[in-house]
């Protein structure tokens, strides 16, 4: 049976999708069957950053609730065992069949080795129903004070729902505001509250990508932000990669 990971953040603006998209493509990568969900329900934007915004793709909702398989998920078409739903726009998450939607991951279970959600930013409606579908929890922030304490709320959050698998991602680290801070990765993962998965430093890269219609790795394979997101799919895997920042 295949995992369930939700990917979620306190505060916008941590560069949470783009780390889902590239720890999706980095499954992929490894030969893993990958569905890749866009759960901001009105605001999707996870096919900028997987390169498929010309896809046409399905929203997950077509699939939970409209008639549609999975089969029908969009092929990611650089990486063949990525399959990608995106999000309904013409509606709020409070009109999602939250029950239908279970029942869709749970027959992704069964058809994918992995299944990333990308929640929404913030701890609304949204984050409530990608949280109580999720199998393992991964908190994506920056390395500053607010994103931080937005972490470690959402970190609190997920223990009082029973939640036991989270891990913490620091992104966009800038290593000469962390000189400047006096501030180190230890830090912000104390202050956060939970264990570390990985580190991935800031990529003008990633930005560009998006700009370009290209997912990160089609746009530059040796950025340094596929190299983080190459680890962190390890470590989710259960390999014992070492975190880096470089």
């Amino acid at each position: 049976m295949g995992s369930v990971v939700a990917v979620l953040s306190g505060k916008g603006g941590t560069g949470k999708t783009s780390v889902c998209a590239g720890v999706s493509i980095a499954l992929a990568q490894s030969g893993l069957r990958v569905l890749c969900v866009d759960c901001d329900v009105g605001l999707r934007n996870l096919d900028i950053s997987l390169g498929l915004s010309d896809s046409g793709a399905l929203s997950f909702q077509d699939v939970s609730e409209g008639g549609y398989s999975l089969s029908q998920a969009a092929v990611h078409p650089s990486y063949p065992s990525l399959r990608f739903l995106t999000a309904p726009m013409n509606r709020g998450v409070g009109q999602v069949n939250a029950q239908a939607f279970f029942e869709m991951l749970h027959q992704a279970r069964s058809q994918f080795d992995y299944i990333l959600l990308d929640a929404a930013a913030g701890v609304d409606a949204g984050f409530q129903l990608v949280s109580r579908a999720a199998d393992r929890c991964i908190v994506v922030t920056g390395s500053g004070p607010a994103a931080v304490r937005d972490a470690s709320r959402v970190g609190e959050l997920l223990e009082l729902a029973g939640k036991s698998d989270v891990r913490l991602i620091v992104n966009r680290v800038d290593r000469t505001m962390l000189s400047i801070l006096h501030q180190t990765i230890d830090d912000v993962m104390d202050a956060a509250g939970l264990p570390l998965l990985g580190v991935v430093l800031d990529d003008p890269d990633v930005p560009m990508a998006a700009a370009c219609g290209m997912s990160l790795e089609r746009y530059n394979k040796h950025a340094s932000a596929v190299r983080s997101f190459a680890r962190i799919a390890k470590r989710i895997q259960g390999f014992p990669e070492p975190i880096k920042i470089r």
